[in-house]
């Protein structure tokens, strides 16, 4: 493989799904910070990548691809690993459950953050909106957990899929932000299955250099603490 690809990214944000499917597939990459401390995701020159202003943004021979799942599906089937190939049985399946992923779940998610972005700035709103939002972050955990159960061969398997990474993600991100926010709703020990991936892409060697790379320690899925990265901020 000699293409090389650019990863515009921050530390422990999207791009970091991203950087670990680049890293499981073994492809040539470089990385370009997007220093989110001083704004950068919405500077002119960065806008020009990605129009929304949003991390990540990945550009390829082909052009700059953005959107978190739209760049794990176009680096799967471009590679021919990481995703049910487009003619089998196993890909409508699949499909369903990895835009469920980013549509759904990572949605929810990123409310539950910024709930200010969507519902005011009145505290008691935010509040009352991050306990419906987390209520539904749970329903939607519970259904992956049943999913992993049911041991598809795209989700929890010896050889990982996009899903899996992007999942584990959010997973963490869901047991360390907001960092003064109250996340006593997680508990990773309530999805045994989805806990038992985590653990399993822990031994991962793209897991290992890409925990290395953002400075996420050595369990940065089951025993997460914040980033610490040799350049960049998180938030």
């Amino acid at each position: 493989m000699t293409q090389t690809y650019r990863l515009h990214y921050a530390p422990d944000n999207a791009s970091l799904v991203i950087r670990l499917a680049l890293e499981e597939l073994g492809l040539l990459y470089e990385t370009a910070l997007v220093d989110r401390r001083a704004g950068a995701q919405n500077s002119e020159a960065y806008r020009r990548i990605n129009p929304n202003g949003l991390i990540p943004a990945l550009e390829t021979p082909e052009g700059v691809i953005f959107e978190t799942a739209a760049i794990l599906l176009w680096l799967a089937d471009r590679h021919g690993r990481l995703a049910p190939a487009p003619a089998t049985s196993q890909r409508g399946d699949f499909l369903k459950w990895l835009f469920f992923a980013s549509n759904t779940l990572h949605a929810d998610l990123r409310i539950s953050f910024y709930p200010q972005k969507y519902i005011g700035a009145d505290l008691a709103d935010q509040v009352a909106m991050t306990q419906v939002i987390q209520q539904r972050l749970a329903l939607h955990l519970s259904h992956l957990d049943d999913l992993a159960a049911s041991t598809p061969a795209w989700l929890g398997a010896a050889q990982p899929s996009v899903l899996d990474f992007y999942l584990a993600c959010m997973m963490r991100w869901m047991a360390l932000y907001p960092a003064k926010g109250d996340r006593s709703w997680f508990r990773l020990s309530t999805y045994p299955h989805l806990q038992a991936i985590l653990r399993q892409l822990e031994t991962r060697p793209a897991v290992l250099t890409a925990a290395s790379a953002e400075g996420l320690g050595d369990c940065p899925f089951t025993r997460p603490h914040l980033a610490h990265p040799p350049e960049g901020s998180a938030t």
